[in-house]
């Protein structure tokens, strides 16, 4: 049978699916989910962006590390990054959107802001 993708194969699909997948979970692990984002942007959304950012930075470490080790056994890294970039950006604009859209609302979110400190 042809292969009408071009020399892509299953495997590359799998490490595309996962490394995209990872970057998802890794920022869901580390904030929010942009619709609380969106809800409580106007008293946290500083705070909710910091994590995406961590979270991104964690994902690129595992994306990169995942890289390494297709290059090492023989694999293209190239569906591990991609899958990767694809997956932070998607979930990067998720966030943004959700602060814009946050911030530009009138609607009250729905944390009280009004004790939170160290230890509880």
């Amino acid at each position: 049978m042809a292969d009408i993708a071009g020399g892509i194969g299953a495997g590359d699909a799998i490490a595309f699916m996962v490394s995209g997948g990872l970057v998802y979970e890794i920022i869901a692990a580390a904030c929010s989910s942009p619709q609380t984002t969106e809800i409580n942007a106007d008293s946290r959304a500083d705070t909710l962006m910091k994590w995406v950012h961590l979270g991104l930075v964690q994902s690129a470490v595992f994306v990169g590390v995942a890289s390494y080790i297709a290059v090492k056994t023989g694999h293209s890294a190239k569906p591990v990054i991609a899958g990767g970039l694809l997956g932070a950006s998607m979930m990067y604009v998720s966030y943004i959107h959700a602060k814009a859209a946050g911030l530009a609302s009138d609607l009250p979110g729905t944390e009280s802001t009004g004790g939170w400190s160290a230890g509880h």
